[in-house]
């Protein structure tokens, strides 16, 4: 009996170490809000965790909400206390899959990859879906896209008196460098 639990313990660590994991903790997302003849509204943040199982194509994304930057310290501030309450909800996630992923029909040229989960933003969850170019190159895999988002999905508030100078549909732009 206990051989065959030895065995058994044996094949299953087999088999998940055939299963690769790509992840990173310093992908860029960034987003911008801004409307023509106002001032800029955009931030980025480098620090964004992500991972890939290269066997299933699911993908889980994590940012924490304090870690965007802006160009001028008071939107920053206003951005993480009257809209976003980073306080209240730190992160944003998404969790979703990557379809038809083959990691190893991967080359470096960009291949077109639809990808769809549940982005929760602001303690609120919403379905996305878009597509992004995924190439490899050795060990790591690049994904690149964007998407769009209204802040009124995730009961983000834009005050009447500012309502003119921000963009009706976010435009969020992500980076993500995987390695093995």
């Amino acid at each position: 009996m206990k051989k065959l639990i030895v065995l058994l313990l044996l094949f299953v660590g087999t088999v998940n170490v055939s299963a690769q994991k790509y992840m990173t903790k310093t992908g860029s997302l960034k987003f911008e809000a801004s409307v023509d003849s106002f001032e800029e509204i955009a931030a980025e943040n480098k620090n964004t965790s992500a991972i890939l199982e290269s066997a299933t194509g699911e993908i889980a994304v994590l940012t924490l909400v304090k870690g965007f930057r802006f160009k001028i310290a008071l939107m920053e501030e206003h951005f993480n206390e009257n809209y976003i309450e980073s306080d209240k909800f730190p992160k944003a996630t998404f969790k979703g899959k990557v379809e038809d992923f083959d990691v190893a029909k991967l080359s470096s040229a960009s291949g077109m990859f639809k990808i769809s989960g549940d982005l929760t933003l602001h303690g609120k969850t919403k379905k996305v879906t878009t597509n992004a170019k995924i190439s490899k190159s050795g060990d790591k895999i690049t994904i690149t896209g964007n998407f769009e988002a209204k802040p009124e999905d995730f009961d983000i508030e834009i005050p009447k008196l500012v309502s003119k100078k921000v963009a009706d549909k976010v435009k969020i732009t992500f980076n993500l460098l995987l390695t093995k």
